[in-house]
């Protein structure tokens, strides 16, 4: 290993080894020799080629789509101490006339430039003159015709091969299938560039797929149990169902903002830098947000609507988690979904060899969500990684799906769609199925079918999943010249004639679940850590403020968490805590070890009480705490039963209690409280309208201990 290179990690960038193959190519590129890098997001990739830009004599070169976000990087490099700039059509002519001065001038090491910049003549000539040192070319895949983020411009890039043959060049991508692969090797003419592919895993993401019943409950569900408080993406597929969604988000006191490419420019700038900026943010967006978004601590992706590949599904849920720790892959999909992507694949205007290769990329993503087995299992072997076992972290591991003898009910599925004459949709043949005499039905005279009214003894839903599975496995299809009609495939015949048999997935009933919450950091913590944790968070927020940067730039949750394990109480420890280089020590170290101090020292006044509780309700703490029971509580304090709830209620909400200790009820019964409450999220906060859903079952005082739980969770 290069000892500058080590030497530039620890002191510079505050990590004590290498990860991976960081180290090798690291070393391929400081020897002068060109390299290919597959790593996956949060696997380290751009020290992979800022380490070699330090260590090497000149000016490194990154070329980045990134225009929205080469501020932010800038920034960020400039908190370690490092001299970078960024060269985009954002700039005015004096900028880029400052810029190309320091470039001059030798006082910059690391150049951030558009594609679209970087092959105008004027930037070619600028750079023929100074000491390049290296080319880095992020988000390599965007070279691909056949990829998901393809940029015209990056096509033109293999001129820096024949106009700078001695400087080494670096591509980076975190998505390539194999073809992917091979479209940039060839077109950036690297064939004989060193290949270090990483791997694709993120353990830390749990994958989860639902069906789609009511999407908006589930995802209120999903966040209300698991990340109440959390930074998150939720994907859309149109602009209108972003906006929507956004502002029914807000309406239920999330903090949502819409991202798309038909919002004002402006716009657009504003809701992303909150996102970076800000803790708990919730942005809501079409695939137009997110690529290169550097924020550690997102700690879930949610799709709203199916994506139509599995390259695009990996790389957007790869958003969540860059910091290692636990985040969620949420995903709602129904029938609906399949049908919209297909009838867009159809209005393309891509050749018919495109489209075919779109409509298999769908194919495989439908397979995705309809597989029984290990879901990480399934994505890993589609880039190719066969040789991973279960992984015990998605939702087909941790509760592995029912099967059930389906031949009978998939023929009755694709009769109706033959009898009805395969032009309706899933509605309408469930309508039939079901027997519901409706106007379409009648109007079509299908209640006169054979198979009307013959598949009652399965729901709406249950249908929906029925008709979702035979078009995954394909026996219909999508008849997207005919309006989304579903149409019967040659590979329907032997089902159909009872010649073959099938098992259906049982799909879960969503409605009652209550996860327990996966959100990490100081979700976890309680009493004084919970309490410094806060101390550190509020101070690095202030800093941040300050500069105007987003307050991951100071430091990562992960090393706010190693201090408050650790409580460094000088610059020497403060040092040796992960992600605290030399010159963040030199700015920060004074602040953070002073919070950390005067943290230990007044450790006493959390000793045998509960912090922020008021005197009334800390004697009640007590007596709880001894054992009491609520009426004995109320009897010993001469106080109603109502007032003993309503300081108990208080302690849940400041999370001195659990709500188990206070509401002796099995979990079901809780579980069915908090539905009750979601569902009535127009009120999200009064009694009554839940009271009387439950058919006044639970008292009041009960009901108030439960929704203490909700107050906490969405106000933390």
């Amino acid at each position: 290993m290069n000892s500058a290179a080590l030497d530039t990690l620890q002191n510079t960038f505050g990590y004590d080894a290498f990860r991976g193959q960081q180290a090798e190519i690291i070393d391929t590129l400081i020897a002068g020799r060109d390299a290919l890098v597959l790593m996956p997001t949060g696997g380290g990739k751009s020290l992979c080629y800022q380490i070699p830009a330090l260590v090497r004599d000149g000016v490194a070169v990154v070329v980045s789509p990134l225009i929205a976000l080469m501020q932010d990087q800038v920034d960020a490099l400039g908190q370690l101490g490092v001299s970078a700039a960024y060269l985009n059509s954002s700039l005015s002519m004096d900028e880029v006339r400052s810029v190309e001065q320091g470039l001059q001038a030798g006082d910059i090491k690391i150049l951030y430039v558009a594609p679209e910049r970087l092959i105008q003549p004027r930037t070619l000539e600028l750079l023929q003159r100074l000491p390049v040192s290296l080319f880095a070319i992020d988000e390599a895949h965007c070279v691909s015709q056949w990829g998901h983020d393809f940029r015209s411009d990056y096509l033109q890039l293999s001129l820096l091969h024949q106009q700078f043959p001695q400087i080494p060049r670096i591509a980076l991508t975190a998505t390539a299938d194999d073809r992917t692969r091979a479209e940039i090797v060839s077109r950036l003419q690297l064939e004989q560039a060193a290949q270090f592919v990483s791997g694709f895993d993120r353990p830390n993401i749990q994958y989860r797929i639902e069906q789609k019943q009511n999407a908006r409950q589930q995802l209120l569900r999903f966040l209300h149990n698991e990340h109440p408080t959390d930074a998150g993406i939720v994907y859309c597929l149109s602009r209108r169902k972003v906006e929507e969604t956004a502002a029914w988000l807000s309406a239920q006191g999330y903090t949502a903002l819409p991202y798309h490419a038909g919002l004002p420019s402006a716009t657009r700038q504003q809701n992303q830098e909150r996102f970076l900026r800000e803790d708990g943010v919730i942005v809501v967006a079409t695939i137009a947000f997110g690529m290169g978004i550097d924020k550690p601590d997102v700690r879930f992706v949610a799709h709203l609507d199916l994506p139509k590949s599995i390259e695009s599904y990996y790389q957007e849920t790869g958003r969540a988690g860059r910091d290692g720790q636990p985040a969620t892959a949420w995903m709602a999909y129904g029938v609906q979904d399949v049908i919209k992507l297909k009838q867009m694949l159809s209005q393309s205007q891509g050749t018919d060899e495109h489209k075919r290769v779109e409509h298999h990329k769908l194919d495989a993503m439908l397979g995705l969500c309809e597989i029984t087995s290990c879901r990480r299992q399934a994505l890993l072997s589609y880039f190719g990684e066969t040789d991973h076992q279960s992984c015990g972290n998605c939702d087909t591991c941790l509760t592995p799906p029912e099967t059930f003898e389906g031949t009978v009910a998939a023929q009755k599925a694709l009769s109706v769609c033959y009898r009805t004459g395969q032009r309706f949709g899933v509605n309408h043949l469930i309508d039939v199925l079901l027997g519901k005499d409706n106007a379409k039905v009648t109007q079509f005279n299908h209640q006169k079918l054979s198979t009307f009214g013959i598949g009652e003894e399965l729901d709406a839903n249950q249908w929906r999943s029925v008709f979702r599975q035979l078009v995954a496995r394909g026996h219909m299809q999508v008849d997207v010249g005919g309006f989304g009609g579903l149409l019967l495939t040659e590979k329907c015949r032997p089902l159909l004639k009872g010649e073959q048999s099938i098992q259906l997935r049982k799909d879960i009933k969503v409605a009652g679940e209550r996860k327990a919450a996966r959100s990490s950091g100081g979700a976890n913590l309680s009493g004084p850590d919970k309490a410094l944790w806060d101390k550190l968070r509020s101070l690095r927020k202030t800093l941040a403020d300050e500069q105007g940067i987003p307050p991951y730039m100071i430091f990562h949750d992960a090393s706010l968490m190693e201090m408050v394990s650790h409580q460094p109480q000088s610059n020497e420890a403060l040092g040796r805590i992960s992600g605290v280089g030399a010159s963040k020590l030199e700015h920060y170290g004074e602040d953070f070890v002073a919070a950390i101090t005067e943290h230990v020292e007044n450790l006493a006044e959390y000793a045998g009480s509960a912090a922020n509780v008021k005197a009334t309700e800390h004697e009640t703490f007590a007596l709880f705490k001894a054992g009491m029971g609520v009426a004995d509580i109320a009897r010993q304090r001469d106080i109603t039963e109502t007032t003993v709830y309503g300081h108990l209620a208080g302690l849940i909400e400041q999370g001195q209690l659990d709500v188990a200790e206070v509401v002796e009820l099995p979990e079901q019964e809780l579980d069915a409280i908090f539905d009750a409450m979601l569902a009535h999220d127009d009120e999200p906060f009064k009694l009554k309208p839940v009271y009387e859903a439950l058919d006044g079952a639970y008292d009041y005082g009960i009901l108030r201990c439960v929704r203490a739980v909700i107050v906490r969770e969405t106000s933390e």
